[in-house]
């Protein structure tokens, strides 16, 4: 099968493979497509699969990524996505060997990307990127990884930087640290918000719309980040029952 490279001059007219069927997240959708925009102009590449289907791979050099991370001259794997019947059929394996190239063909010093030590909802498992070559070189809490594949002998190991090693906030009540780089957590917010309101907790987004902001964040996973009384909580983009059933056992605990 063919695949297909989102740009600028297309980008409005073509679907973004994360949305599919997610009507009531449109909105959401077009400012992912901004985000995407914007981010061209900085080295970001979107490939999927000229199909309708989630198969795709999102990258951009590791210095103007929106993490937490210190990768001078990497390649940083944003979203890696292949679900339903194109799984096992050697997608992402393919999808990861354009990135790579990519990388090579920029003279970068090698490739890296966020994983979960365990299987994770959201984070990739970090058992294909071993099988890919990768390594794990650094962790943060509570179940982030950095996986890295250095290109040359030179290349330096990427590492979380300092400040997500804490994993703390200085919110009171809940708190969502989020970027427009998903829908899922855009479209979610005000759901999740009339669940606290209904509690009588407080609840409190925080857009980053920096690269500045997000390498500055307390959580390693930007797209969206739930912390409760300044703990962080999860980078699970939950559902408004499931972040009910949480509130209600938080609140009994406490």
């Amino acid at each position: 099968m063919a695949y297909l490279q989102l740009t600028k001059d297309n980008i409005d007219r073509e679907h973004l493979c994360c949305a599919l069927g997610a009507k009531q997240y449109e909105q959401a959708v077009q400012e992912k497509k901004r985000w995407l925009s914007e981010r061209m102009d900085e080295g970001l590449v979107f490939y999927r699969l000229n199909e309708r289907a989630k198969v795709f791979i999102e990258y951009l050099p590791a210095e103007m990524a929106w993490v937490p991370i210190h990768a001078p001259n990497y390649m940083y794997v944003n979203c890696l996505w292949v679900s339903g019947k194109y799984k096992d059929s050697g997608y992402a394996k393919a999808l990861l060997q354009k990135c790579k190239e990519d990388a090579i063909s920029r003279g970068m010093d090698g490739l890296v990307h966020i994983v979960g030590a365990k299987k994770l909802p959201f984070l990739s498992e970090k058992r294909f990127f071993e099988h890919m070559g990768f390594s794990i070189v650094d962790e943060a809490r509570p179940y982030f990884q950095l996986a890295a594949l250095p290109l040359n002998d030179r290349a330096v190991l990427p590492s979380f930087t300092r400040q997500v090693q804490q994993g703390t906030s200085k919110e009171k009540g809940v708190a969502i640290y989020y970027t427009a780089q998903c829908p899922f957590a855009v479209g979610v917010l005000e759901d999740l918000r009339e669940v606290a309101d209904r509690r009588g907790v407080s609840f409190r987004t925080v857009r980053l719309t920096t690269r500045e902001e997000a390498q500055q964040a307390p959580t390693v996973w930007t797209t969206f980040g739930l912390f409760y009384d300044g703990e962080f909580i999860t980078h699970e983009i939950m559902s408004a029952n499931k972040f009910e059933k949480w509130l209600t056992s938080t609140l009994e605990e406490s």
